[in-house]
């Protein structure tokens, strides 16, 4: 592991003082962490610095030719007033994942891994304390080099800044209506639709405005090919409950391998649910509700954890589903996978990372 030069700002910003008016990723903290790769020399440099703007050249790569890659993970404020990270190493691995098929360089995991400690370390007071809240963080590739022409770059900036958060949805935990997209589609087999690349969320952004002026949260896509069977709603993975029987899309190469994904998989089954992972087409979806079998449908994600989706809208049929109120399998998933991220729950799956 490289050691990380720290530079501190001398001009301080105010933190919220209202932390029920938080919202998500519009608040950032006062340093970032930043790191360069040069093909020939690896990753260098890895520094902590004020957060500021970039200089960047308007030839860089990634506006013309969209080389970036994101993750997104949480720092969470124990009732001891402690801090913990939840599976922060499996961010960084999926970011090397996403990075490969990008034709990016391999992440070094371990420096990225402590500078986002360290960098949590210095901005410790920015950890909001309010029940829900927390702090988001964000590591990002983009490659840098100021040339046209359609190849990987030969120098990439990796950086993790950081926004104190409340809710994703304004509503909370209440269920929310998602639009089942069926001319757009977001990705196929063999794209890119497993990673975390910026143009996989660009490429949502049309369908997503077009729900919400339909009145609705999120876009649920359907697979690239046939348009028939259930992927993932924009930001977050889709689940089914059947009573007690959970089911999910299956991953294929389109659908993003969610950390919380499988982490509520794994927390299911531990707590006597059982879980299936197949293709799931949205006609008998549909059929399902009608006829009283599928009782819940929520999405997970870093983002929102579980969210309650309480309509579904296809081809201008809507249908509610568990009468519109969050089930009772959401709320125990919710409630003991919250719990293991604030330190109420215990952890028998070894994935938090206490740093205080």
């Amino acid at each position: 592991m490289k050691s990380i030069a720290v530079t501190l700002t001398n001009t301080p910003k105010a933190k919220p003082e209202d932390e029920s008016k938080l919202g998500f990723g519009s608040i950032f903290t006062d340093h970032m962490f930043l790191m360069d790769y040069y093909r020939g020399e690896g990753w260098v440099d890895p520094r902590i610095v004020p957060y500021g703007d970039f200089s960047m050249d308007p030839a860089s790569m990634v506006f013309h030719y969209g080389q970036a890659i994101f993750e997104g993970t949480k720092v969470y404020r124990r009732a001891d007033g402690g801090l913990q990270l939840f599976r922060p190493a499996d961010n960084m691995a999926r970011m090397t994942r996403s990075a490969r098929r990008m034709c990016m360089p391999d992440l070094d995991e371990e420096t990225a891994l402590a500078g986002l400690k360290k960098l949590v370390e210095i901005e410790a007071d920015w950890v909001p304390h309010q029940p829900g809240t927390s702090l988001y963080i964000r590591p990002t590739m983009i490659s840098m080099d100021a040339q046209l022409g359609v190849h990987a770059a030969k120098h990439y900036l990796f950086f993790i800044i950081a926004s104190p958060v409340g809710s994703y949805y304004k509503e909370g935990l209440k269920p929310v209506g998602i639009y089942v997209e069926d001319e757009y589609v977001r990705a196929v087999r063999g794209g890119t639709g497993f990673t975390k690349c910026a143009g996989n969320y660009a490429a949502s952004i049309l369908a997503g405005d077009l729900a919400e002026k339909k009145g609705y949260s999120q876009v649920l896509w359907l697979d690239g090919v046939e348009q028939k069977y259930v992927e993932e709603v924009g930001s977050m993975n889709m689940m089914f409950a059947y009573g007690n029987h959970i089911v999910t899309p299956m991953l294929n190469g389109s659908i993003l391998p969610g950390i919380t994904r499988d982490s509520i998989l794994t927390l299911a089954r531990q707590l006597g649910y059982t879980v299936e992972e197949k293709r799931l087409a949205i006609a008998d979806i549909f059929n399902d509700i009608k006829n009283g079998t599928l009782t819940e449908a929520f999405g997970t994600g870093t983002a929102a954890v579980i969210s309650p989706v309480g309509e579904l809208c296809w081809k201008d049929e809507k249908l509610i589903i568990g009468g519109g109120e969050i089930g009772p399998v959401a709320q125990k998933l919710y409630d003991t996978l919250t719990g293991i991220q604030y330190g109420r729950v215990a952890d028998s799956n070894h994935w938090i990372v206490k740093l205080s």
